[in-house]
């Protein structure tokens, strides 16, 4: 029921999405009938591989968190996290309230034993592909117990969706060199190097887009303004190509010719196909998509978030955990070490 847009968009990309992936199952959760409305326009019907569960509330997009965890428990968001927690769903996909989600989760799902904070993390595309970013804006005071926790989710998470057994870490910093940072990053970047963790090193800004680590970890305030700052440079780098391709008539020739090159370069930085940032720690799966999501997008997130059922994340976070909770050299808890 939630983003800018409701069951408009994400009743379509869930028919949308069964129709390429003819093993998964979707429950649409939200007022009945909103959501029938839209399967009669599609003229779709209920069946065993989508079902509807009803529910009597919807947290509003500027709804403070803490209103919507104790006043709406039959919200979608609520209802359709418990479907989660109770086995009946593998997974959450959301385009409504991120702060709401947030508290949501964390209270119903709570947290895998040994990590102390849920974190968001997204794909951001690069010279080589994509890279996965922690914490996107969930953790804005971090300490480097929990920058470790972080980049240990986000390995889990890069090894379950494409089966790559040794992920490389960067830890997001002002310079390379080991004596450059705040205090806080600088232990970090001593327990990642204790870890085990494949960890690349201190990377800078500009190392996010050149693709050189498969994961980039910061702290929520970094993650945030990074993220925004990405989508904002790309807003304004469209904005320009298309402002001097129709600036006179030799200029919309020019774009004419190079039409081509042009579609190929929007199907590269297409931020719809990143779309779902997953929120990390939690006893279950839970994707957020852009509340602006469109079809295409939404069917993004729900990709997003079958790929990590399939690929077992949450079983690899928790060795990942169990793992590191043995080892001689540091601890995951902060008060421990």
């Amino acid at each position: 029921m939630g983003g800018d847009h409701g069951p408009h968009v994400t009743v379509p990309s869930a028919v949308d999405y069964l129709s390429r992936d003819p093993e998964a199952d979707i429950i649409l959760v939200g007022i009945p009938d909103a959501i029938q409305a839209e399967l009669d326009v599609l003229k779709v019907k209920l069946g065993p591989r989508l079902r509807l569960h009803a529910a009597t509330q919807v947290v509003g997009m500027d709804e403070p968190p803490a209103l919507a965890l104790r006043g709406k428990k039959d919200s979608s968001m609520r209802v359709a996290i418990n479907l989660v927690k109770n086995g009946e769903a593998q997974a959450c996909v959301s385009a409504g309230n991120t702060g709401a989600l947030l508290a949501t989760s964390r209270f119903v799902l709570k947290t895998i034993p040994g990590i102390d904070r849920p974190a968001l993390a997204a794909a951001l595309p690069t010279l080589k592909g994509h890279t996965y970013i922690l914490d996107l804006g969930a953790n804005i005071d971090c300490t480097p117990e929990h920058l470790l926790q972080f980049a240990l989710m986000g390995a889990s998470l890069v090894s379950s969706i494409e089966n790559k057994t040794a992920p490389s870490v960067g830890l997001l910093n002002i310079g390379e060199e080991a004596i450059k940072g705040n205090e806080i990053v600088k232990r970090a970047s001593e327990l990642l190097h204790d870890s085990g963790l494949n960890f690349y090193g201190n990377i800078e800004g500009n190392d996010i887009y050149k693709g050189t680590t498969d994961i980039v970890v910061c702290d929520g305030f970094v993650g945030n303004v990074t993220l925004k700052t990405s989508e904002g440079l790309a807003q304004m780098l469209a904005t320009y190509l298309r402002e001097e391709f129709t600036r006179n008539f030799l200029t919309k020739f020019a774009g004419m010719i190079a039409t081509p090159v042009i579609k190929a370069f929007k199907r590269r930085v297409d931020h719809r196909q990143y779309n779902g940032a997953s929120l990390l720690g939690l006893r279950g799966i839970v994707v957020k998509s852009h509340g602006s999501a469109d079809n295409y997008a939404f069917c993004s997130a729900i990709n997003r978030a079958v790929n990590e059922v399939r690929g077992g994340m949450l079983r690899r976070i928790s060795e990942q955990v169990a793992e590191l909770s043995h080892h001689p050299k540091l601890s995951l808890k902060e008060n421990t070490k």
